[in-house]
């Protein structure tokens, strides 16, 4: 029989080539089990709401409004919705042209990127151009225009943290580009070594690589860590003496659980800096809806803003995402209510103060409850979570888990991961999904399950891993750290 266009030995090599452990084999066992009766508890994504997280009000109550413009003109409005959310909704629907309904324009309502302009001057102290910036369906879709206006062809390679976000991995893999890893140091809380990002690009260049752009996740996804304002520093400096475009992937800015190491934007740095730099080093910036105290995933809301981009690539991006029409209206007005929130004296500040913070205060508890319960484990050692949504804990594996896993012709974490799904619901990510070092394992959890419930599952995690670590002699061989 003559093989047929989309058959799999006739696709796209780059499909084949791109993974996605966050949606991957674990993923898909867990929605397996769960449909067979058992409770699962995902934990493998950053998906705060389905974890239970209440959404905040305010916003909301806009979007309800903007949805069903119609209630505007009932007398009763004001029983059911505060004065400012009403105001805040015809606002946004005299952005529209058409209501939520319409197409925006490809790079989103104008009024909105003026609200995000503002946002960045109010963070950052050096005010930006609304038309550099261009509202996107969530942070990944940015992304991977980004990537896709950076990566020519196979020699083009990309710096990315390992571990790192298989976003990056796997929209390198289908864009045909090259993958260049630079290592996160583990023993020195996932902190980022100039030394070997040089080596990096070295060994990238004797290898025929043009490497163009670093991407840095800051806060780090999976690693939760957060780099210092000289830290910053030096990879802008890095950057520059190299000639690399910097990624910056900040969606975790709000997510912050340690008061040494506040959150500070690259863009904020780089202007600091001063000339030459601050004029020449070109910056993309991404950040979202779906993460923070807001945790709105499903609405797929994002921007990513351009710094010392030349007005010829800024046309050329613009043109690639008129393809795509517009991005989702109604996710741009969630952006604009992120970063144009109630202020001191609205009707809705104090609720929404009171809901946000409630958030992040759990949030700090449960990271400490989480790496609190794996170092208490067996063969288990983990950083404490300083910013973003994760644990990454390392699993130092006897060699004989390492032989079974091979005998069933799994790596050895995924097939950790899988016992551990089998035995007590939890669904996680193996760290092969995001990259380590050779020989070293880990897995991936989100910190969002319910603060009252956290105990119960490390509880039910210590259990497994204890007596799965029983099962084999040589354990008394790794120390504790």
């Amino acid at each position: 029989m003559t093989s047929k266009p989309l058959d799999y030995e006739n696709l796209n090599e780059n499909i084949k080539k791109c993974q996605y452990a966050v949606r991957g084999e674990l993923y898909l066992r867990a929605s397996e089990l769960q449909k067979e009766g058992k409770k699962i508890i995902f934990t493998n994504v950053g998906n705060p709401h389905a974890l239970g997280q209440k959404p905040l009000t305010f916003p909301r109550q806009v979007i309800a409004l903007c949805q069903a413009p119609f209630l505007l003109d009932d007398p009763n409005v004001g029983l059911i919705f505060p004065a400012d959310a009403i105001a805040r909704a015809k606002h946004y629907l005299g952005l529209t042209s058409g209501g939520l309904g319409a197409y925006s324009d490809s790079r989103g309502l104008p009024g909105i990127r003026k609200e995000v302009a503002e946002f960045i001057e109010r963070r950052d102290g050096y005010p930006t151009d609304p038309e550099l910036i261009f509202l996107t369906d969530g942070a990944s879709k940015g992304v991977m225009q980004i990537l896709n206006t950076t990566i020519r062809g196979a020699s083009d390679g990309i710096l990315v943290p390992v571990p790192q976000y298989p976003l990056y991995s796997a929209t390198i893999a289908l864009l045909g580009g090259s993958l260049v890893p630079y290592y996160l140091e583990e023993t020195a809380n996932w902190g980022l070594d100039v030394n070997n990002l040089r080596q990096s690009v070295a060994q990238a260049r004797s290898e025929g690589i043009t490497v163009r752009a670093m991407v840095i996740i800051n806060p780090g996804n999976p690693t939760g860590q957060c780099l210092s304002e000289s830290n910053l520093k030096e990879v802008l400096n890095f950057c520059y003496e190299n000639n690399l475009a910097l990624l910056a992937d900040e969606v975790y800015q709000q997510n912050i659980y340690q008061d040494e190491r506040p959150f500070i934007s690259a863009r904020k740095v780089l202007m600091g800096m001063g000339l030459p730099v601050s004029r020449e080093l070109q910056l993309v910036s991404f950040h979202t809806v779906s993460k923070g105290y807001w945790g709105e995933c499903g609405q797929r809301g994002g921007y990513f803003e351009m710094t010392n981009l030349p007005p010829k690539t800024v046309e050329e991006i613009y043109k690639v995402a008129s393809i795509s029409l517009s991005p989702n209206v109604p996710a741009q007005i969630f952006m604009g209510l992120m970063v144009n929130p109630p202020k001191p004296g609205d009707i809705s500040y104090d609720r929404f103060v009171k809901e946000s913070n409630g958030i992040l205060e759990s949030l700090r508890r449960r990271a400490q409850i989480m790496t609190d319960g794996f170092n208490s484990c067996r063969n288990v050692v983990c950083n404490f979570t300083e910013g973003a949504m994760y644990s990454f804990p390392q699993i130092r594996l006897p060699a004989k888990i390492i032989e079974a896993a091979k005998a069933a012709g799994k790596e050895p974490d995924v097939f950790y991961c899988l016992k551990l799904l089998e035995a007590t619901g939890i669904s996680t990510v193996p760290g092969s999904g995001f990259g380590q070092k050779p020989g070293v394992f880990h897995l991936r959890t989100t910190i969002l399950p319910a603060e009252e419930d956290m105990p119960e599952i490390m509880a039910s995690f210590k259990k497994f891993n204890d007596e799965f670590m029983d099962q084999y002699d040589e354990y008394a061989g790794y120390s504790r750290i």
